[in-house]
């Protein structure tokens, strides 16, 4: 069991069985160490909404909220769903939950409330289904609401919500515990950041005059809080950081699996579907269990690298499946039942999340987020 940087023992991945030699370590120390990092870098005081949606960015979601939980790293989680609530809650997690996403049909904000999940309001409609649930139950509801300054997924708009607000503060039977917004370039374009920043803090300065304004009011993600100070506010909701994905931040997950088949093959001989990989010389070539099924993306194919025996090894083929072939010529000792690290440190290489993003085109919240259930999360020991 993994041990966190106090000496609490940190939750294990739910134990189970698996024969097929793939899966992912979440180092859990590693995690609380980043959350931690990035709060001592905030103002004293400021909150931490540590953001475990998508099975917390691929990295397991009960195990990494219970870690936080207990380190006390945290003071919310947010998720995207009931569902994922849910998941949390079963668990045995018992922090503050926001759920991000917008909430439909009514019987979604039901089941939010009876599982001490709190919803978000992002538009007069939801409101209503809200006040609708809190009359029927006869108990107050706490919410958030939720400011569309730019990224134009869900949210009212900065010139409608003290109106909103006001309308909510009028039914007794809602607390607006918070309000916020969610910045769209926290990572590069400073000048649009600013522009959200600015319509938000009028709306907040507007609920303040009036001694409206809610308890938490958030705004920055993990490269917000880091790159726009102004962004801080009363909470910040980190992912990236957390999850070491971001500069400066140790990452959390490793992606291993082990060679299952060796074979030589002959000059002109191919490999993989389409024979997109032919042999210019003897090559000695290894298959490990992992393929697009399990998230490894089949972008990668005669692309991306894999470690073994502390070397990088070159992919070559198409990724199928289940199933991804390497080339060992170069690693003469590798042998059948040998470590392959797809994401992660062996020896004195490492490959990170980020570069296999690159060679995807893509980012790297879904290189993490695309690895299957069928990848078991193990936490990894101290």
């Amino acid at each position: 069991m993994a041990t966190l940087a106090d000496g609490v023992a940190a939750p294990s991945a739910v134990r189970r069985r698996f024969f097929r030699p793939t899966w992912a370590e979440v180092d859990l120390a590693a995690l609380v160490a980043n959350l931690r990092r990035l709060r001592a870098k905030m103002p004293a005081g400021t909150r931490v909404m540590f953001v475990v949606k998508a099975n917390a960015y691929g990295h397991g979601a009960a195990q990494c909220a219970l870690a936080a939980e207990i380190a006390r790293a945290a003071e919310w989680l947010g998720v995207s769903s009931v569902e994922e609530g849910l998941v949390l809650r079963e668990a045995g997690v018992r922090l503050p939950i926001l759920v991000l996403g917008s909430l439909y049909p009514f019987e979604s904000v039901l089941a939010a409330v009876a599982h001490d999940l709190t919803p978000v309001v992002a538009s007069l409609e939801s409101a209503r289904r809200v006040a609708e649930v809190a009359l029927r139950l006869r108990r107050s509801i706490s919410v958030h609401v939720k400011v569309d300054t730019g990224m134009g997924r869900i949210g009212v708009r900065p010139e409608a919500a003290p109106a909103l607000v006001r309308q909510l503060a009028e039914i007794r039977v809602v607390r607006v515990q918070g309000i916020y917004t969610h910045l769209a370039c926290g990572e590069d374009a400073a000048a649009f950041t600013s522009r959200q920043l600015q319509a938000f803090r009028r709306v907040v300065g507007i609920l303040s005059r009036e001694g409206l304004r809610p308890p938490l009011v958030h705004a920055a993600n993990s490269a917000g809080a880091l790159r726009h100070p102004s962004s801080r506010f009363d909470m910040i909701r980190p992912g990236l950081a957390a999850y070491g994905l971001y500069p400066g931040f140790d990452p959390v997950l490793s992606l291993k699996s082990k060679i299952v088949f060796l074979k030589m093959v002959p000059k002109g001989a191919t490999v993989s579907y389409g024979a997109t990989w032919r042999a210019r010389r003897p090559r000695r070539v290894a298959t490990l269990p992992i393929g697009y099924g399990d998230g490894y993306s089949r972008a990668l194919s005669n692309r991306a690298e894999v470690l073994i025996g502390g070397r990088r090894c070159p992919v070559i083929g198409q990724v199928t499946m289940d199933q991804t072939m390497v080339d060992v010529t170069g690693v003469p000792s590798a042998q059948v039942g040998e470590d392959a690290v797809l994401i992660g440190r062996q020896g004195r290489e490492r490959i990170e999340a980020a570069e296999l993003a690159r060679l995807c085109g893509t980012i790297p919240y879904e290189t993490a987020t695309a690895l299957s259930s069928r990848v078991p999360r193990v936490g990894a020991t101290a």
